[in-house]
């Protein structure tokens, strides 16, 4: 059944972690597992997703590493202090009716173990063989999962040509604020945490425009490109959604971009009937 669904659950996993995604087949007994992985790491050789049915209706995802994935977990073992926060967060993402196994440890302070490292997340029941129920399960479980591994490697975000994304010219700083800012597990983070609603007029693009409507951006409420020393942030107070309208008016100056508060202000000036979020 889940092998059915390799095309939909290879675009929802690399649109969520912004790394290329490569899937494989396993299957035991009557059931077929879908196992997920980064495209440059042999199955044995990094962490590895697999997705498969479980009991009558529902469906369970494991994430574990393969047994020669050392140099890898040792890799993860020296990521900075903002990449093992923003792992957690993208794990603690995954909602309160799945059952999460971090085999003991807890949400908030779990770490990758340098052997016998699992986390199993079993959905609740009602699970169903269809596009919306599978790409549910990725949208809420293995995206925040592989977004976390590739958080705590270090993998960059591709562009659409396959190329990763950063300046080839510049400072450094310059380079990881722009592959911050355009990073798709932050922008998972991000949405989330604060929902869709853009903070500075309110709009609400889905529910104008329906699923034609996801047209929001997030914003860096300090830019990082002004940081003269990089530092550690949260999504949940350094991050907004703003749509494109807002968040151009708000780098209409530079290279201070408006506060929030100024933003707002504009707006009520020009449209007192609008109410900010």
């Amino acid at each position: 059944m889940i092998a059915a669904w390799e095309e939909l659950v290879k675009r929802e996993v690399e649109a969520g972690t912004g790394a290329s995604i490569a899937l494989s087949t396993n299957r035991v007994g009557r059931r077929t597992a879908l196992q997920v992985r980064f495209e440059d790491l042999e199955e044995t050789h990094g962490p590895v997703v697999e997705l498969k049915p479980y009991g009558l209706r529902r469906c369970r995802v494991e994430l574990g590493f393969g047994r020669n994935a050392g140099g890898v977990i040792r890799q993860i073992g020296k990521a900075g202090e903002q990449e093992v926060r923003l792992a957690r967060a993208l794990v603690d993402l995954i909602g309160g009716d799945v059952e999460l196994d971090l085999g003991g440890q807890t949400r908030s302070a779990w770490v990758v173990l340098p052997r016998d490292f699992r986390v199993v997340a079993t959905t609740p029941d009602g699970f169903e063989d269809s596009d919306e129920a599978v790409a549910k399960v990725c949208r809420e479980v293995v995206v925040p999962l592989m977004a976390a591994m590739a958080e705590l490697i270090g993998y960059e975000i591709l562009d659409e040509a396959g190329n990763p994304d950063h300046e080839v010219e510049g400072e450094i700083l310059a380079s990881t604020s722009r592959r911050r800012e355009r990073s798709p597990r932050n922008r998972l983070l991000c949405l989330r945490i604060h929902g869709e609603r853009c903070v500075g007029c309110g709009f609400d693009p889905k529910a104008f425009y329906g699923e034609a409507g996801g047209i929001i951006e997030v914003h860096h409420i300090e830019a990082l490109s002004l940081q003269e020393v990089p530092r550690p942030y949260d999504p949940a107070i350094d991050l907004v959604p703003l749509c494109p309208n807002c968040h151009r008016a708000v780098h209409s100056r530079r290279p201070v971009p408006l506060g929030l508060d100024e933003l707002r202000a504009m707006i009520e000036s020009r449209s007192p009937t609008v109410e900010p979020a």
